[in-house]
């Protein structure tokens, strides 16, 4: 077909293109634009048309090419230049200013056809909530961040609404809405804005025109009236719509809408909850929300209920780990308590193998970063989509699985991190160690603020109060923890005590605790004997014991050789010795050079493992003195472990140890810890360790988390525990708590930090108060019972009849309020005289004292006998009475404590009659000073037999006819009252609080005398009712005060901290945190200190090198006995720091924290600075490893923390907008990074 050739559009012409609609098929005839007429929209829907594909091509040549705004002006190259007079660069100011848009308020949606599924037509929706960012809200619904934040977050956004803090209750919304229903927009609006200094006068200054009063509502109303007047034509149009709607009446008031609760909730999710909590007015009483599980059920259907897991292992689960998938399966959180070789990872597998066929995310935390090291090379080799963040690495962070040290988790979750959103596990790996004084907080931080949709999985050593820990999670998460805790070990344990120390007496080995938890004194006495048998005849002799614990380097050395040689010779290999410090350590191992434990064969593999795992060091670091002495051990098997070892040694040593060719370990406690390498035996060289204070014993809990190392699944039948008797046999006491007591209870080490503080009081919807209440240590707290019993005593108030205060009534409540006062001072004062011993003396058997209760008011009574109960003591007394009212209980009902201001004796009015009775201290009112000489014993029998019915008519027997007339006698010689000891002449109890009571005690009863009330006569019953009324009301306030914040523990201090926090400027005065406060909130440790180094440019005049030696004091935390040699600025800056720590130690202890100055600047030590600024400048490792005994792993472990704070630092300085200060912190971070400090661990290669 020839092609036809169009002429060129002439003016006449119409130029017309053809835009097709969507994917509908329908086109549109648009315009082209001419040059005096701009183009009509291309199209009905709000904003335009949505962008068609762009050409790359036009795009990169139009952003590089032809805009030279992205090159930089200063470049000096000649070609460069020539460029830039090629492109007309235009100076464009208003780029500079960046404002995001503001979000769009409504999206398109599109209208199909329901059966034929064609588009018939775009329709424009409003979105709701699209304001919310990270920066104001709460809600999971808010916007993501930049992806530059979405790992870590960013320290202005919000976290997430943690779980089960309570969004606004149904009250507190009526409450806001009463509020806002009567604004007064005359009077009561604010003249100053809330955080600025000045504000606007709003007083009228011409004369006042009176006018309506204006609401809220009326003001909308006027509103409507102006919508009404629309034309009628579009009514008709929206008179389809408007049948429909139903029509709301018009009110002057949110109430009569019926709308009130729904116009304030704010987000559907609160709306919802409200409708939940509704209904339920009487939830289960006390409701539990531990579930423990019950391990010992089989679990036959597992494979029903579980068709196809998601992940499968090769061997047959234990009962505990079914009942956890099953758990798991549904969704449920769970608290595991077992053995360290129980098999507690099967549960975090499963978490992790169920969240990547969920597509979600699981975050797996441990508290010491070796741990997660490993279980980061376990879980890639399992799974494969595993990432790693610690303090100074990160590996695929959008992995589906992340493990991390507790500590980051938390920055991740004041943070407001995008990863929380995909999270559905969050499992926590050895949750003892909330135990621990200075991390356990950490835990707790981040139990309390994980957000509702994340389901929690614990797994601890065995604990027993796993059920009360998980309850108080539950309580506060609201929802249910399932309880499993298994006793059960996979490998039984034998534990043993050994005396050898010879080739003759390697055999000694006691058996003292078997397989089945049966203590064997049998054993401990064989062992006794057989340490006596050796004990040189000298000692004997003389009988003395000897019990230094402490024996010489070549006793140690023949009990090591000779217990090594005898496991070796049983095949008890590989052995893990557990010795309690680092240099008995480094000793033992050493003072094995004559041993040898590996065949040439092990040897070969040693030494090709141990050179390809050190050939990733620096040719110098290969031959740093430590290494050459451990590979000489290795490859006779033996090797040691602990914290002073560097840590691509500890590695080395770990792998070859978990393949077996390590023989003889000697380790501290921290290999126990985390490090999942169980041995074929252990052996406690001793059995007290140096915690930091003083030697004590091992705790039960400790030591069976050692001990547990013992014994591989499925290489040995049981495991061998050895305890070494090198100095005695210890005490069999000790060995039997030690072994059989029980582990070490969860305990809250809950504190309040300021990086706490700070980063909530950021949140205004988070309170720090609320973190309070819901930590562990105020688990005692059950605020749920207390609420409801509130509510019940609320009702009983207002269902109790008004009181009656008019006229002679009317000082019925001071009247209350003076007797309540008058009984507690009497109270107190009695128990003061029944705990001295002249009280008790003057309270003997014949004195007379003065009774009242229900039944005797102002009656005499002669104590009989005194009871030997020293708690709740009782005397029995024969007290005159009327006849007929001999029995308890009588007809009086003397709840108006009429003898407190009656003080007439009793006098019976009708013949006389007597009654004996036990009174209780509270019955007994005062001691008089006289006594009677009675005959107890028969006044009691003879009373005792009249109450018998054959002898109810018997007259009375001597004895107390005597005792009766007696007192009578007494009663009537004194009728208006009778002399009494007071406590502080007569009984000389002069303490300062008695001799207050007993004024205030005169003064009183003088005061009551005064009262009108007494004279009513319907004052008794009236009292009555008052009573009634103020005991409902004492309650009352009581719970009212347990649950509100006033009675948290911690609540001083808090206020204490924010007076620190106030005085340094870190807050203003309403609580709002200032600069400074937000470059804390950055800072995870020593928050104070750095950042008033920060601001008083303490690092300013510093070297890189030399700022990063100062800054090592936050991270050192050991002594040494060396002096560092340093330069002069150093010594300034040192001399500045302590200064400042000086300043806020004294400051915290004037606004009242009970930490000296002292301890506070103590915590820093300068110890490295000399071995860090050396490091920062380059000098070898080895040379630096000679300027302090330090201990080469820790050392390198300082330098890895120190770049963890230089990085703090550097974001610190970012946000001040210090650049020099930030790209200093650059350059030492870059200087320490280097060779052996920063070699990558093995784990993660």
């Amino acid at each position: 077909m020839d092609r036809i050739n169009v002429p060129p559009a002439g003016p006449a012409d119409l130029p017309l293109s053809l835009l097709e609609m969507g994917c509908s098929g329908r086109f549109e005839l648009i315009t082209h634009p001419s040059p005096e007429q701009p183009l009509p929209p291309q199209s009905t829907l709000p904003h335009g048309l949505p962008p068609t594909s762009l050409s790359l091509e036009r795009e990169v040549e139009k952003q590089f090419l032809q805009d030279a705004a992205w090159l930089p002006i200063h470049d000096t190259d000649f070609a460069f230049q020539k460029f830039l007079k090629v492109t007309q660069r235009e100076v464009n100011v208003d780029s500079l200013i960046n404002c995001t848009p503001s979000a769009l308020h409504s999206g398109v949606s599109v209208v199909r056809d329901p059966t034929t599924g064609m588009l018939l037509d775009f329709t424009e929706v409003l979105l709701e909530n699209t304001g919310l960012s990270a920066k104001n809200s709460l809600s999971l619904q808010r916007q993501p961040g930049p992806p530059s934040e979405s790992l870590r977050g960013s320290n202005t956004n919000y976290p997430f609404r943690p779980g089960g803090m309570e969004e606004l209750t149904l009250d507190q919304i009526k409450k806001k809405s009463v509020l806002e229903e009567d604004i007064d927009f005359e009077n009561d609006l604010l003249r100053v804005p809330p955080g600025l200094k000045v504000g606007m006068d709003f007083t009228d200054k011409d004369a006042k025109i009176a006018k309506a009063e204006v609401t809220l509502m009326s003001l909308l109303s006027t509103l409507d009236d102006i919508t009404d007047l629309q034309p009628v034509a579009e009514e008709k149009e929206e008179g389809k719509e408007s049948e429909e709607a139903p029509k709301l009446p018009r009110t002057n008031s949110l109430e009569d809408l019926g709308v009130k609760d729904v116009v304030s909730s704010s987000t559907p999710s609160e709306r919802g909850k409200d409708e939940k909590s509704k209904p339920k007015e009487n939830p289960v009483e006390n409701k539990n929300w531990a579930i423990p599980v019950n391990i010992n059920a089989p679990c036959d259907d597992f494979y029903k209920r579980i068709p196809n897991p998601a992940f499968k292992w090769p061997f047959e689960l234990d009962i505990f780990q079914k009942q956890a998938v099953l758990r798991l399966e549904a969704h449920d959180s769970v608290f595991v308590a077992a053995h360290t070789s129980a098999g507690k990872t099967v549960v975090a597998e499963y978490a992790i193998a169920l969240s990547q066929k969920h597509m979600t995310r699981t975050i797996y935390t441990s508290p010491i970063k070796a741990l997660s090291n490993q279980k980061f090379r376990d879980f890639k080799t399992t799974f494969g989509d595993v990432g790693l963040l610690t303090g100074d690495v990160q590996l695929s962070p959008e992995s589906s699985c992340l493990i991390m040290t507790t500590e980051i988790l938390r920055s991740m979750l004041y943070n407001g991190s995008e990863v929380i959103r995909d999270l559905e596990w969050v499992i926590f790996d050895e949750v003892h160690y909330i135990n621990d004084a200075e991390r356990g907080v950490v835990w707790e931080e981040v139990l309390i603020m994980l957000p509702d949709h994340v389901s929690i999985i614990l797994l601890s050593a065995t604990v027993p109060n796993a059920v009360e820990f998980s309850n108080w999670i539950g309580r506060i998460k609201k929802k249910n923890i399932y309880v499993i805790s298994t006793m059960k070990r996979p490998v039984p344990l034998e534990h043993y005590l050994y005396t050898g120390n010879s080739t003759k007496t390697q055999k000694e080995m006691f058996l003292l605790l078997d397989p089945t938890g049966n203590f064997l004194t049998k054993g401990y006495y064989a062992a006794v004997d057989a340490k006596k048998e050796r004990t040189s005849k000298h000692a004997q002799s003389f009988g003395t014991k000897s019990t230094s614990h402490n024996t010489t380097a070549s006793q140690d050395r023949s009990v090591w050789l000779t217990l090594l040689h005898f496991l070796s010779k049983r095949q008890q290999t590989p052995v893990v010795a557990f010795t309690f410090s680092r240099t008995r350590c480094d000793d033992n191992a050493r003072s094995l050079d004559s041993m040898d434990m590996t065949t040439s064969i092990e040897k070969a593999e040693i030494h090709s493992f141990f050179q390809k795992s050190v050939s990733r060091l620096r040719g110098g670091d290969r031959q740093l003195p430590q290494i050459l002495v451990m590979r000489d051990l290795l490859k006779r098997g033996i090797a040691v472990h602990h914290s002073g070892i560097l840590p691509i040694l500890k590695e080395v040593i770990e792998m070859l140890f978990s393949r077996g060719l390590v023989k003889v370990l000697f380790a501290t406690e921290t290999f126990a810890m985390g490090v999942n390498m169980p041995a074929r035996t252990v052996v406690f060289d001793s059995i007290r360790k140096h915690d930091g204070t003083g030697f004590r014993n091992l705790l039960p809990g400790e030591y069976i988390q050692m001990a547990g190392r013992a014994g591989r699944r499925g290489l040995d039948p049981t495991g061998t525990v050895i305890i070494l008797c090198k100095a005695g046999v210890h005490e069999m006491a000790d060995l039997h708590v030690m072994m059989l007591g029980k582990p070490t209870t969860l305990q809250s080490q809950f504190r309040l930090t300021y990086t706490m503080i700070l980063n909530l009081l950021r949140v205004e919807a988070l309170r720090v108060t609320d973190m309070m209440r819901r930590s562990f240590s105020e688990n005692h707290r059950d605020t749920q019972t207390q609420e409801k019993r509130i509510s019940q005593l609320k009702q009983m108030v207002s269902s109790l009849p008004p009181l009656d205060t008019e006229g002679q009534l009317s000082d019925m409540l001071p009247y209350y309020h003076t007797v309540t006062e008058l009984r507690t001072t009497t109270e107190a004062l009695q128990r003061a005289i029944l705990e001295s011993v002249n009280g008790l003396k003057a309270l003997s058997v014949g004195r007379v004292v003065l009774v009242n209760n229900k039944q005797h008011l102002n009656a005499l009574g002669v104590i009989l006998q005194v009871s030997s109960d020293a708690v709740n003591r009782t005397f029995t007394a024969l007290v005159l009475c009327e006849k007929g009212n001999e029995e308890e209980g009588g007809k009086g009902n003397n709840t108006a404590f009429p003898h407190l201001f009656n003080i007439a004796l009793f006098i019976p009015e009708g013949p006389c009659s007597h009654t004996v009775q036990k009174l209780t201290l509270q019955d007994v009112s005062a001691i008089t000073v006289k006594t009677l000489k009675v005959i107890p014993d028969r006044i009691i029998d003879n009373y005792n037999k009249r109450q018998q019915p054959r002898f109810r008519l018997d007259p009375p027997g001597q004895a107390i006819s005597t005792a009766t007339q007696e007192l009578l006698r007494l009663a009537e010689a004194n009728p208006s009252s009778m002399a009494t000891l007071d406590p502080v002449n007569d009984l000389q109890l002069k303490s300062v609080e008695v001799v207050e009571d007993t004024m205030r005690r005169r003064v009183l009863q003088d005061s009551l005398r005064e009262f009108n009330c007494i004279h009513s006569p319907t004052f008794a019953e009236q009292f009555a009712r008052v009573e009634e009324r103020m005991k409902v009301q004492e309650e009352l306030d009581r719970l009212l005060f347990l649950v509100s914040d006033q009675s948290l523990s911690l609540l001083p201090e808090y206020h204490q901290r924010i007076k620190v926090l106030q005085s340094l400027q870190y807050v203003d005065s309403s609580g709002a945190v200032q600069l400074k406060g937000r470059v804390a909130c950055q800072i995870s440790s020593h928050e104070l200190l750095l950042t008033e180094l920060l601001f008083e440019n303490v690092l300013s005049p510093l070297a890189p090198e030399e700022s990063a030696a100062l800054l090592s004091c936050l991270v050192f935390t050991q002594k040494t006995q060396v002096e560092p040699h340093i330069t002069s600025t150093l010594q300034e800056g040192i001399d500045r720091v302590l200064s400042v720590a000086k300043r806020i130690g004294e400051l915290q202890r004037e606004c009242g924290i009970p930490q000296t100055a002292e301890e506070f600047v103590g915590q820093f030590k300068f110890g490295l600075t000399e071995v860090v600024y050396c490091w920062a400048r380059g000098m070898p490792f080895a040379e630096i490893a000679q300027l302090t005994d330090v201990q080469e792993g820790t050392v390198v472990r300082c330098i890895q923390r120190l770049d963890e704070v230089l990085k703090e630092v550097r974001q610190a300085a970012r946000i001040v907008g210090d650049s020099v200060l930030g790209s200093k912190m650059e350059k030492a971070s870059l200087a320490i990074r280097r060779d052996i400090v920063f070699t990558a661990s093995l784990y993660t290669h």
